[in-house]
């Protein structure tokens, strides 16, 4: 099963460098690949600066996101959890609203001065991390995992009315800006920026991965767990800086993206009918790629009539396997 996840995200990565609102024949793209030129200059900047980064930047974005659930879904024990349950997507887009509709698009630290999709994206982790930090200073003080998740909602609560009372005050080129970024795309990431984007997604990942054997021994229970030497404490608020870090860097890079996290965990369990993390959290990161990339993909079938905004697609693929996870529980 893992190898058929790692064949469809192949295949989907591919279908994503050949799709899009241009026609570019295969051959073309495969020689642009190759480091040819193809037949026309604009193709091999659209292959290179936009159709490939997308593709890494879904990819990424995908598993990240999936991850990210996965952890918080065992850690509390809860299967609606996901990365933007605890308020840190909206964190991030609080931040990005006081960027472009408070300060005008431009961020001023000392004498530097910063504008346009810099001062976005540093907006956007700034605030990610900043309600992180804050979740993390009461996960120190509530010992109770219910009580956690419900500060971490009204946190996100906090930040949802601040963006709406910043949008009522607003021009209506802030709002409409605001609007768009809040719509997610993949294409935010340029091969410029795909370093530290990369970077910074595969350390949290890689530190997902360190945590397996305390995510087994809390499915057991935390009394279990505590037997076994390990922290509940320290295990949830190592959950949360790895999550918080996720987060913040898709969304600040690419827009807030619902419901990847919370229904590709699911969707793992389905497939693969197992609760043990050593299998189930590769699993997840292989499921969260190929339904991001798919997701890509579907955002550019109307091919030249435009492209559809990537939050009305992520709902379509997320919403049912959450509707039929709560019915089938309910049987």
């Amino acid at each position: 099963m893992l190898a058929v996840l790692v064949l469809l995200i192949v295949v989907l990565f591919a279908l994503s460098l050949l799709l899009g609102s241009i026609s570019i024949p295969a051959a073309d793209v495969v020689d642009i690949l190759l480091g040819g030129e193809g037949q026309k200059a604009s193709w091999h900047y659209i292959v290179m600066e936009s159709r490939l980064p997308q593709a890494i930047t879904a990819l990424l974005c995908g598993s990240a996101l999936a991850v990210g659930g996965l952890l918080l879904q065992t850690a509390f024990r809860n299967p609606l959890a996901d990365p933007g349950i605890f308020g840190i997507s909206s964190g991030a887009g609080l931040g990005v609203a006081l960027t472009m509709l408070l300060f005008g698009g431009s961020l001023s630290v000392g004498s530097l001065q910063l504008g346009g999709f810099v001062a976005v994206i540093l907006a956007a982790f700034v605030g990610a991390m900043v309600v992180t930090a804050i979740i993390f200073f009461f996960s120190t003080v509530v010992k109770n995992n219910v009580m956690l998740l419900i500060i971490g909602i009204m946190t996100g609560y906090l930040s949802a009315s601040a963006i709406t009372l910043l949008n009522f005050f607003a021009t209506d080129e802030g709002v409409k800006s605001y609007m768009v970024w809040g719509m997610g795309s993949f294409g935010g990431v340029t091969m410029a920026h795909m370093p530290i984007f990369a970077s910074v997604t595969v350390c949290g990942i890689v530190g997902a991965m360190l945590l397996i054997k305390p995510l087994n021994a809390l499915m057991l229970g935390d009394r279990y767990a505590e037997n076994l030497g390990f922290s509940i404490r320290r295990i949830r608020n190592w959950l949360l800086i790895v999550t918080g870090v996720l987060t913040a860097i898709t969304t600040a890079f690419c827009g807030p993206v619902s419901f990847i996290g919370l229904a590709v965990p699911h969707i793992a369990r389905l497939l693969f009918r197992t609760d043990n993390h050593r299998l189930l959290l590769p699993a997840t990161l292989l499921c969260g790629a190929a339904i991001a990339l798919l997701c890509n993909i579907v955002c550019y079938l109307p091919g030249e009539n435009g492209i559809i905004p990537l939050g009305a697609v992520t709902p379509l693929m997320g919403a049912p396997v959450i509707i039929y996870i709560i019915v089938r529980g309910n049987k």
